[in-house]
């Protein structure tokens, strides 16, 4: 787990690709799996949370529990049909890649936009019965900071633009390597990425690799 302050927004990432984000009062929080959770996250660091979003129905990505106990406090769910068709227990409301929502702020002009995008999740022979056909990320934007998350993926044509990327890096043939990675954070203007989906001990990631290879990133990387 670390903490990102960044102009307009905090960021905190949790294992693998959880994220919570902070801006203008509100606390967004993206993709919270299975991998390392506790029930004491609840108490500590996923108190108040005002909306869940989540990319696709891996439970690294989704875990079940988890998100069924923040929302007994009423909290909203964005995701894919793909999700709700695998949880039909939670409540969502569903998106798909080209939607684009909005939070009303005190002011015009004031809220949060959140943008849905195109992911492209890879697959091997291993993940056969659990492909991923209804894969979405987020651009979430408060007006100053933009916070790209790409969900599992590889790489696509795109013209999606950020300040802040978060990325998987772990390879295996189902989401990016350091090499392709680089590429598409180049595309994204991204002035900061955030390397995710490295904590899976089903598929080991060498972080020294990754740091050494990520040079080519010429972008900072926060591990």
């Amino acid at each position: 787990t670390f903490h990102l302050h960044h102009s307009s927004m905090k960021i905190t990432k949790f294992s693998q690709s959880c994220l919570l984000l902070e801006t203008k009062g509100k606390r967004i929080l993206i993709d919270p799996g299975y991998i390392n959770y506790s029930p004491s996250l609840h108490q500590n660091e996923w108190t108040n949370i005002d909306l869940i979003l989540v990319t696709h129905k891996h439970t690294d990505h989704c875990h079940e529990d988890a998100i069924r106990e923040i929302q007994k406090r009423g909290i909203p769910l964005i995701s894919s049909k793909e999700v709700q068709q695998a949880y039909p227990s939670l409540r969502m409301q569903i998106v798909n890649p080209g939607d684009c929502l909005n939070s009303a702020g005190p002011r015009r002009g004031e809220g949060i936009k959140i943008e849905v995008t195109r992911a492209v999740h890879g697959y091997h022979s291993g993940l056969k019965g659990r492909e991923i056909h209804d894969n979405i990320g987020f651009i979430v934007d408060d007006g100053v900071t933009k916070v790209y998350i790409t969900s599992d993926t590889i790489g696509f044509p795109h013209e999606y633009t950020c300040d802040i990327l978060c990325i998987p890096v772990s390879n295996h043939g189902l989401v990016f390597g350091p090499w392709e990675a680089a590429h598409f954070a180049k595309d994204t203007k991204a002035k900061l990425v955030i390397p995710t989906h490295y904590d899976n001990p089903a598929y080991p990631v060498d972080l020294a690799k990754i740091k050494e290879e990520g040079k080519i990133f010429e972008i900072p990387l926060l591990f």
